[in-house]
């Protein structure tokens, strides 16, 4: 079974990355990922903070941007309290883990998106998952510490080291082969004057994003797909 990997977007404070650590090692769990961290990387107040678990910060990536750090997952979740316009899965974290781990007992590489300290995740980042993780907290009061989210969600995959739910063995996509998917439609959109009028385009694009992730595409329908938009352009490309 592969255990998930907790992808850190935009940490502000080297403690909290620390305190993220050491949560995880209390559960079981050494692979984070940290994605263009606002001081910089290393930081030695995340190593302080980590206490016993440093050793899990020296082997985490560090990453400038959110899609390379999901390149290599299967299937993503992003934890976030605020209600958002993409359509996707709503889990809460019990729900969210059992399925994380049925993924992953099927060898899928899981990840969880976790967001900077004061604003959480941007729409563009929760675009880039398959399913949203919210915890049924005090709605005059839902934000919930970088570490606290990160020892929350440990905390049930630990729960659920027995039970696991079983799933067809499925081929799943890459997050990098879902990216070059999106990339492909976006030209092919482009070229045909999809992203029409221009001002909307950039919310016309992400939520073709969004849809991409939110669909558990395996690696035979993104190259069905990507035959798909081959022929149709051959066939709509003057003279053949």
């Amino acid at each position: 079974m592969i255990p998930p990997t907790f992808v850190l977007v935009r940490p502000q404070m080297g403690e909290n990355i620390g305190a993220a650590a050491r949560a995880m090692l209390n559960f079981g769990l050494d692979g984070m990922r940290i994605v263009a961290p606002r001081d910089g990387w290393p930081n030695p107040r995340a190593v302080a903070m980590a206490s016993g678990a440093g050793r899990l910060l020296d082997h985490a990536g560090v990453f400038p941007a959110l899609a390379p750090a999901l390149a290599d997952c299967h299937y993503v979740y992003a934890t976030t309290a605020r209600p958002r316009e993409l359509t996707k899965p709503v889990l809460t974290p019990e729900a969210a883990m059992a399925e994380a781990r049925a993924f992953a007992a099927a060898g899928k590489k899981v990840g969880f998106l976790f967001g900077p300290e004061r604003t959480g995740l941007e729409n563009e980042d929760v675009a880039l998952a398959n399913a949203i993780v919210t915890v049924p907290v005090n709605p005059a009061f839902p934000s919930l510490n970088l570490a606290q989210c990160v020892l929350l969600a440990g905390y049930e995959w630990r729960r659920q080291t027995e039970g696991a739910v079983p799933v067809p063995e499925v081929d799943l996509a890459t997050g990098i082969e879902v990216e070059r998917l999106g990339d492909h439609f976006e030209e092919r959109l482009e070229a045909a004057g999809f992203f029409f009028p221009p001002e909307k385009a950039p919310n016309m694009k992400l939520n073709l994003r969004s849809m991409w992730a939110r669909l558990p595409l395996t690696r035979a329908d993104v190259q069905t797909l990507h035959g798909m938009l081959r022929q149709i352009a051959r066939r709509l490309t003057p003279g053949d």
